[in-house]
């Protein structure tokens, strides 16, 4: 259908409705805020764990291995000592925060069961406050050959594919998003954080297998990416807020966000009940969990039909339009609200999904995704403000360096190596690598 002409719709708002008055905006506001804190505090009880510790699973060939010991010790001292259950999986408290060496003992396994490299049998792990730190142990026979540079950077090179892959499905929508309404969304890290929280709910609290988890997360996410649009956002542009203001809202909304988790989920990290650890594949040189294998396909796949939907479809067509001129858009039928709305729960759906493949390569956290909020704007920025498609080849070379950077410098440096990168081409290409240059002035 044809939408009127503009002096047909400035005849039609002289009849609309008066805007919503601050006290409807702030109810409609507390009524979303109240659905959020209801599903947080159903999840509060189960959720409830506090304190460092380590945890992980003994898996030798697909089966777990039950009745391992495992020894914690801190400056030569034993600190703590467990067995791995029926399930394989050992959950072992720590006094506080620190430095620790846990050792597997290898007398305890069953026979024909051994690690797979020589000391392979100890793992040190740095636990932060209030977080539970991963020891993963390669059970198996045979030994596995120290790798060479070569080898370690296509094992980086495949990380770093993972990593920006994982980083496009926030970027695409934080990039759409910006190019519709031209918001830059502070907040939109959290929808990652969100979405890893949301499976964690059904998977873990109710139980549920951690695919339909995932499947009614990226749901909860979309549903709440609509209802913030038409709750919040919609409201502030109708009444003609400022990118600088509406720029200010959503760093306290991120704000929210971020410290509601840590209210009610605490400040521990936690796995998912499935596919947590898994014992790697080793394709040639490289080596890599089969989680990692299917996340990557999985968002190549998404990803596509993204792709696919913003070159064909009609409401792909249109948000093209929306994100070149809004104005023009609307003086030629499209319903421009309408294909935002549309954007926030296709961007914050991407995101949620992206939250849980975090969330599987590392665990769950309140500072999941503002941990990679940098990279996110990195990503937009260096594939072209704007562009999902610059968003996507910006997030993979972020990515890809990100990881291979720790060849020459510290792994604590990464990320500013990255954002380095970031600078030096921006010099070279201020609008991006996708990018189209304009004229000032």
């Amino acid at each position: 259908m044809i939408l009127p002409g503009p002096d047909q719709l400035a005849e039609a708002g002289a009849r609309r409705p008066p805007l919503r008055s601050p006290r409807q905006l702030a109810g409609g506001l507390v009524v979303l805020a109240a659905l959020a804190l209801a599903l947080l505090v159903g999840a509060a009880p189960a959720l409830a764990q506090t304190g460092e510790g380590v945890r992980g699973t003994l898996n030798n060939a697909g089966e777990r291995v039950a009745g391992a010991t495992i020894v914690v010790e801190q400056d030569g001292e034993e600190v703590a000592t467990a067995e791995s259950d029926d399930q394989g999986q050992f959950s072992i408290p720590l006094p506080a925060p620190g430095a620790y060496t846990v050792t597997l003992d290898l007398d305890s396994l069953p026979e024909g069961v051994s690690v797979r490299e020589d000391g392979g049998e100890v793992r040190e792990v740095t636990v932060r406050p209030g977080a539970v730190a991963p020891a993963l142990f390669i059970l198996g026979e045979g030994t596995r050959e120290t790798t060479g540079t070569a080898e370690r950077a296509l094992q980086l090179f495949v990380r770093g594919l993972q990593f920006g892959l994982v980083i496009a499905m926030g970027a695409i929508g934080l990039s759409l998003i910006f190019g519709t309404t031209g918001l830059t969304n502070f907040a939109h890290a959290e929808f990652l954080t969100g979405g890893a929280f949301a499976a964690y709910v059904f998977n873990v609290t109710l139980g549920m297998n951690l695919i339909p988890a995932t499947v009614l997360a990226v749901l909860v996410g979309a549903v709440f990416g609509g209802l913030l649009d038409r709750g919040l956002w919609r409201p502030l542009r109708r009444r003609g807020t400022g990118l600088i203001a509406a720029l200010v809202v959503s760093i306290g909304l991120a704000l929210v966000l971020r410290y509601l988790f840590l209210y009610f989920f605490g400040g521990s990290s936690r796995s998912y009940a499935q596919y947590a650890t898994q014992q790697p594949l080793n394709l040639g040189p490289i080596s890599i969990p089969p989680r990692d294998l299917v996340i990557m396909a999985l968002t190549v796949i998404v990803l596509t039909v993204v792709g696919i939907g913003l070159q064909r479809t009609r409401i792909g067509k249109a948000t093209r339009a929306v994100a070149d001129n809004p104005s023009l858009a609307a003086s030629s039928g499209i319903d421009v609200e309408r294909v935002i709305n549309v954007v926030w729960v296709v961007g914050t759906a991407l995101a949620a999904l992206g939250g849980v493949f975090l969330a599987l390569s590392q665990q769950v956290s309140y500072l999941l995704g503002f941990q990679i909020l940098l990279l996110l704007f990195a990503g937009v920025t260096l594939g072209g403000i704007g562009t999902a498609f610059g968003a996507l080849v910006g997030s993979l070379v972020i990515g890809v360096f990100t990881q291979m950077s720790t060849l020459v410098i510290p792994a604590e440096l990464q990320n500013v190596g990255a954002l380095l990168v970031l600078i030096v081409i921006l010099v070279v290409r201020p609008q991006g690598i996708l990018g189209r240059a304009e004229r000032v002035g």
